[in-house]
């Protein structure tokens, strides 16, 4: 008698420590966020930074929930693992977050 194979274990774990690293720049992003609504003038630039930020951890906590789901329904059934479309989100949002904070700084 056979048992089911269920998946290799480390493939679990490793979608697992994937999904962590998302939750955990998450919390920086709002951390970050916190930080600028603050400590940093009201000005229109802070504000913006700041709403920035807090839009980005959104993306990274979801996204990186979405992943994890996929991933790990495609390690359960076998499958490769799908394209994720969040590092290229969280991409752009740091390159958008790179020059709010030039502008703030200028501004």
């Amino acid at each position: 008698m056979s048992t089911p194979e269920g998946p290799d274990v480390r493939f679990s774990l490793a979608n697992e420590r994937t999904f962590l690293a998302y939750e955990r720049t998450a919390v920086g992003l709002v951390a970050a966020a916190l930080a600028v609504f603050h400590l940093l003038d009201p000005s229109w630039s802070q504000r913006l930074l700041g709403m920035l930020l807090v839009a980005s951890a959104l993306v990274a906590a979801g996204g990186g929930w979405l992943r994890f789901r996929q991933a790990d329904r495609a390690i359960r059934e076998g499958r490769e693992l799908p394209v994720g479309r969040t590092v290229h989100v969280l991409a752009f949002a740091v390159v958008a977050l790179i020059v709010v904070a030039g502008i703030s700084v200028v501004v």
